[in-house]
C-alpha cells in the first residue's frame, strides 16, 4: 500500500469506525513499518567514486598521465575542453570526503586506485608515493568503521603502456599491477574489483572512438581490444588471489546492457535472460561462461578475436561476487527471428534525467539482478554503481532540493528490494555518486553527486538526497 492510499485509507476507516463505534487500533499512516521495503540485515550501504573523476593532482607525487589525460587535453573531446587536472582535488580532500561518508552513516566505499599513480609507465619500477597515498585512504576509512571496497581498473590507463588496449602485454602489465597492489594493501583490504565496465574502455575507446584513446579500429581489431579487456579481468583475478595477504574476495564492475522484458510474461522474460546472454556475449558472458558463444563467434566471422591457450580459462577464473553498474532498461520482446527478441526502442517522450541517456526504467535493476542470477548463479551480487544526473540549484536559502534525483533512487531501489524479497544474493548497494566530478564527455556539466561540489571552491554542499540517502541507510529500508 502506497503512503497516499494509507492516508486515504486512515481517513475512510476512521469515518467509518465513528459511525459504527468501533474503536481502530492507532497506526501511523504514512510512516514506513519495518518490514515494508526493508532490506536483509547485513545489507550493506555505501557510495562510489572513481580516481580520474575526483582526486585532479594529476602531476602530484610521480604521477604521470593516462590516456584520458592526454584525450581530455585534445581539442573538441570533452566539454568545453575540461579536464580532470583538478576535479574535485580529492587527492588533497579525501579526509574530508571520507567524512561526508561517516555523516551518511555509509558502511562501504567502492574507490579506484590510479594506474599512474603506482606505476607511472604502466610497469617497470612502482612508485612508493602512489602507493602511500591510497594506504592514508585505507586507513582513514577504516578509523571511520568504512569497509573499502577497490577498484582497479577504471579506465585511467597509464599512457607510456606501448599500444594501449591494443596489446597483449597490457593485460599482462595489468596482472603485475594488480598483483603489487594487492601485496600491499590485502592485509586491510579484502574486497577487490578488477576492471570497471570493459565495454567502455575498449568499444567506446577503440571501436567508436568516443572515449580515450579516441580510436577507430577495424571490426578485428577492436574484438582483439575486447579479448584484452577481458583477458586482463581474468588474469587479475589470478594475480590478486595468488598475492593476497588474508582472505580476499573477488569480482568486477560490469554495466551490461540490461535486458528488460517490455511485459512480464513467460515468453518476454525468456526474450530477455537470451538478450541478456546474447547481447553481453564479448564480456560478462565470456566470464561468467569461460567462453566465447558460438553464436557471437559466428557473428563476428573472420573478426573474431584470436584467442590464445589458457586464455578461457583465465577469463572464467571464479568469482566471489558480480558487480552490477545500473543505470537505464533496454526493453526488449519476444519475436519470431532467429535470435528470438527484438530491441523495442524508446518513444521521444519516454522520460529521462538529466543526461538523456538515462532513461527512467527502474524495472532495469530488478531484471539485471534477476537475468544475471538466473542465466550464472553468482555467489554474490553487488549494484556497483546506480545513479544519476540532475540540474541541481541552490535555493535562496542555501539548500539543494534534488526531489527529481530522490525519485529516481527511491524507484530503483524499491525495484531493487523485490530482488531481495526474491530471494537473489545482492549483498550490497554503491550510489553513484559520493560527489559531484568530472563527467567524462560531459566534462563538468552533469551532476551525478549527493553533494554539491563548487569546483572553482571545491566547497562540498550536501543536497537533498543526501539526507534521503542517510536515513535509507539508517533504517536500511526505502523510505
Amino acid at each position: 500500500m502506497s503512503n497516499i492510499t494509507r492516508r486515504q485509507f486512515g481517513k475512510a476507516a476512521a469515518a467509518a469506525a465513528a459511525l459504527s463505534g468501533v474503536s481502530l487500533p492507532q497506526i501511523a499512516f504514512g510512516q514506513t513499518p519495518a518490514s515494508d521495503l526493508a532490506y536483509p540485515t547485513g545489507f550493506l550501504w555505501g557510495c562510489a567514486t572513481a580516481a580520474y573523476q575526483i582526486e585532479g593532482a594529476v602531476h602530484a607525487d610521480g604521477r604521470k598521465p593516462s590516456i584520458w589525460d592526454i584525450f581530455a587535453h585534445t581539442p573538441g573531446k570533452t566539454y568545453h575542453g575540461e579536464t580532470g587536472d583538478v576535479a574535485d582535488d580529492s587527492y588533497h580532500l579525501y579526509k574530508e570526503d571520507i567524512a561526508l561518508l561517516h555523516n551518511l552513516g555509509a558502511q562501504t566505499y567502492r574507490f579506484s586506485i590510479a594506474w599512474p599513480r603506482i606505476f607511472p609507465d604502466g610497469a617497470g619500477q612502482p612508485n612508493p608515493q602512489g602507493l602511500d597515498y591510497y594506504q592514508r585512504v585505507v586507513d582513514e576509512l577504516l578509523a571511520h568503521n568504512i569497509t573499502p571496497y577497490v577498484t582497479l581498473f577504471h579506465w585511467d590507463l597509464p599512457a607510456a603502456l606501448p599500444g594501449g588496449w591494443q596489446s597483449r602485454d597490457t593485460a599482462k602489465a595489468f596482472a603485475d599491477y594488480a598483483a603489487y597492489v594487492t601485496r600491499h594493501l590485502s592485509d586491510r583490504v579484502h574486497h577487490f574489483m578488477t576492471t570497471n565496465e570493459i565495454v567502455c574502455f575498449t568499444d567506446l575507446g577503440y571501436l567508436t572512438g568516443r572515449f580515450a584513446p579516441g580510436l577507430k579500429l577495424p571490426r578485428a581489431q577492436a574484438n582483439q581490444v575486447r579479448h584484452h579487456g577481458v583477458l586482463a579481468h581474468g588474469l587479475g583475478v589470478q594475480a590478486i588471489r595468488a598475492n593476497a595477504r588474508g582472505p580476499v574476495q573477488v569480482g568486477l564492475a560490469e554495466n551490461p546492457t540490461d535486458f528488460v522484458p517490455v511485459i512480464e510474461t513467460p515468453e518476454h522474460i525468456q526474450a530477455s535472460r537470451r538478450a541478456m546472454r546474447e547481447g553481453n556475449a564479448p564480456f560478462l558472458t565470456a566470464i561468467m561462461e569461460g567462453r566465447y558463444i558460438e553464436s557471437y563467434l559466428e557473428r563476428e566471422g573472420k573478426n573474431a578475436p584470436r584467442v590464445e591457450p589458457g586464455d578461457m580459462k583465465a577469463i572464467g577464473s571464479k568469482l566471489d561476487f558480480v558487480g552490477l553498474n545500473v543505470y537505464t532498461p533496454t526493453y526488449v520482446r519476444a519475436d519470431s527471428s532467429p535470435q528470438g527478441y527484438a530491441v523495442v526502442q524508446p518513444q521521444a517522450s519516454f522520460p529521462h534525467m538529466a543526461s538523456d541517456w538515462i532513461h527512467v526504467g527502474p524495472e532495469s535493476i530488478y531484471w539485471a539482478v534477476h537475468n544475471v542470477c538466473e542465466l550464472w548463479h553468482p555467489q554474490a551480487v553487488y549494484i556497483t554503481e546506480n545513479g544519476c544526473s540532475a540540474d541541481d540549484v541552490f535555493r535562496p536559502d542555501g539548500r539543494i532540493e534534488d526531489t527529481d534525483r530522490i525519485m529516481y533512487l527511491r524507484n530503483y531501489l524499491s525495484q531493487l528490494h523485490r530482488a531481495t524479497s526474491e530471494g537473489y544474493p545482492v549483498k550490497g548497494y554503491f550510489l553513484w555518486s559520493l560527489l559531484d566530478n568530472f563527467e567524462w564527455l560531459d566534462g563538468y556539466s552533469k551532476r551525478f553527486g549527493i553533494h554539491y561540489v563548487d569546483f572553482k571552491t571545491e566547497k562540498r554542499t550536501p543536497k537533498l538526497s543526501a539526507e534521503w540517502y542517510r536515513e535509507v541507510i539508517a533504517h536500511n529500508a526505502v523510505v
